[in-house]
């Protein structure tokens, strides 16, 4: 069995007086793409934020790598392979798109090897290499989530967090980003994705888990999961 790189263990987390995650168990297997589906307010984000470092734990632990990663930050954690794409993109929008490329391998040295996986990110989103000299705020939502795609990338994470790619984007758009996380995941890389479009996240996934009210309510193999009639009438409209 694949090793696990990624255990979250009856995590609690607590903002603005409210209990949004109040105790959720999950893991992530190397070269799994795993979706956490949910309704709007169910609290996915939240977990995500408190992974990566973003919102403090009230209780619980996760699991990197088999050690403890609870109260590291998001740039200790990126150093270690593990990288977010932050619901709303947070591109650098005074920055071209090579500029923001370039910020995501900030803790590497490797000149060279750099340029080569600028020109890869390039190879995956053409749109960015015709507009690598754009300033990344003068894009559009969908391309602005792809350049936030790419700069992830550059860190060349173990564990790629996305939380929500397909938020606000027209549908031509969403069927592209879908494609990606698709290529990039057939390159071998591992990835959590939160998404409320359940049935196109549950479609590409290997396993899913469904979370509700800050607690995880099911779980099971993603195309088992999308053909069932609970999780297709709750979320996906039928």
């Amino acid at each position: 069995m694949a090793e696990v790189l990624l255990k979250v263990k009856g995590l609690k987390v607590a903002y603005g007086g409210i209990q949004a995650v109040k105790g959720v168990d999950f893991e992530v297997r190397s070269g799994e793409l795993v979706s956490l589906i949910g309704s709007n307010g169910a609290g996915k984000t939240t977990t995500m934020k408190a992974i990566t470092g973003s919102l403090p734990i009230n209780d619980g632990d996760i699991e990197y790598l088999g050690k403890s990663i609870r109260g590291q930050g998001p740039w200790d954690l990126v150093k270690q392979g593990l990288a977010m794409v932050p619901e709303g993109r947070g591109v650098f929008t005074r920055m071209t798109i090579t500029e923001n490329l370039q910020m995501g391998a900030y803790i590497r040295s490797d000149k060279a090897e750099m340029e080569q996986d600028v020109d890869k990110v390039f190879t995956i989103f053409p749109r960015l290499a015709e507009r690598k000299d754009q300033l990344a705020g003068t894009m559009s939502g969908g391309e602005q989530q792809m350049l936030a795609m790419g700069r992830a990338l550059m860190s060349r994470p173990k564990v790629l967090l996305l939380d929500e790619p397909s938020m606000g984007l027209s549908p031509i758009m969403v069927d592209k980003i879908f494609e990606v996380v698709r290529d990039v995941y057939a390159q071998g890389v591992t990835i959590l994705l939160v998404e409320q479009n359940a049935s196109r996240a549950l479609a590409i996934a290997d396993r899913g888990y469904v979370m509700d009210s800050g607690l995880i309510t099911m779980t099971g193999d993603a195309k088992t999961m999308l053909h069932d009639p609970k999780v297709r009438a709750a979320y996906l409209g039928e």
